[in-house]
């Protein structure tokens, strides 16, 4: 079990808050990614073999050639359960939203191969049927990754314009955002990371990743956290309908945003 207290200090939160992202080192140990690592890519082979297959047959779509994606996983395995719900997580990503308590979306492996391609720029809460701006991920790699396995790269300031575009992420809407940034002049910001480091960044930050140009698949998993408190919005694309039915079983529009999908996992 991870444990323990990360020391943020006034201008990491500051810096949140100013370009909607940020990146905090040593989060977790190697010790403990190792272990964790482990049983994540466990709960995710079945994915892979499936994965496999459509690569065979040639059904992979757009979509699915920028990464292997699986929601959900702390619902396939008690260890990845563990990882998912660690406080030290949950405290980080309330305390740079200044909230007082955050609640669970959903967490996503995201695993990208060798020769795996660009992840289009793109804004996340795009899909999210939440009534609040409050909404912040967690990326975190499970193994050493720098910029050539395709680390996320991040809009600086992006964050303040909140919603630019209707589309979902595709080629297209690269394209669309590359002119968009250069427009505003917003500084790209990109790193490498070590295991168990991890960047954060707000729902409405723009943000990309690169192909994987090394011959090592790129491992990351994120957690979605969003504000306690707030209601469900009235889908107002396709896709946010999804997510309402998917991430918010039972719910409707004007509910409080709890399924027992969304647990609490910081605060009261």
């Amino acid at each position: 079990m991870i444990t323990g207290h990360y020391d943020l200090t006034e201008e990491q939160k500051k810096y949140y808050a100013e370009n909607g992202h940020i990146l905090l080192r040593g989060i977790v140990s190697a010790e403990e990614i190792s272990f964790y690592r482990n049983a994540i890519k466990d709960a995710l082979r079945e994915y892979f073999d499936e994965r496999k297959l459509l690569q065979k047959t040639g059904k992979v779509d757009d979509y699915n050639s920028y990464f292997t994606q699986v929601t959900n996983l702390w619902l396939k395995n008690d260890i990845v359960k563990e990882f998912i719900f660690t406080e030290k997580f949950a405290e980080i990503a309330s305390r740079l939203m200044q909230v007082n308590s955050v609640r669970l979306y959903h967490d996503q492996g995201l695993f990208k191969e060798p020769g795996g391609r660009p992840t289009p720029w793109h804004q996340d809460q795009y899909y999210w049927p939440l009534s609040s701006e409050k909404t912040i991920t967690m990326w975190m790699p499970l193994v050493d990754a720098d910029t050539n396995m395709g680390t996320m790269k991040f809009a600086s300031g992006s964050n303040k314009f909140i919603h630019f575009n209707d589309k979902p992420i595709s080629d297209e809407t690269d394209l669309y955002y590359q002119d968009l940034i250069a427009e505003h002049n917003f500084p790209i910001v990109t790193d490498s990371l070590k295991a168990g480091d991890a960047t954060f960044h707000s729902g409405w930050t723009i943000h990309s990743a690169s192909g994987n140009n090394s011959n090592v698949t790129r491992e990351v998993m994120t957690i979605i956290y969003y504000e306690d408190g707030i209601i469900i919005s009235e889908p107002d694309n396709k896709h946010r309908q999804v997510d309402m039915e998917v991430f918010f079983p039972g719910l409707k529009p004007g509910d409080f945003a709890a399924s027992p999908l969304n647990p609490l996992l910081y605060g009261s």
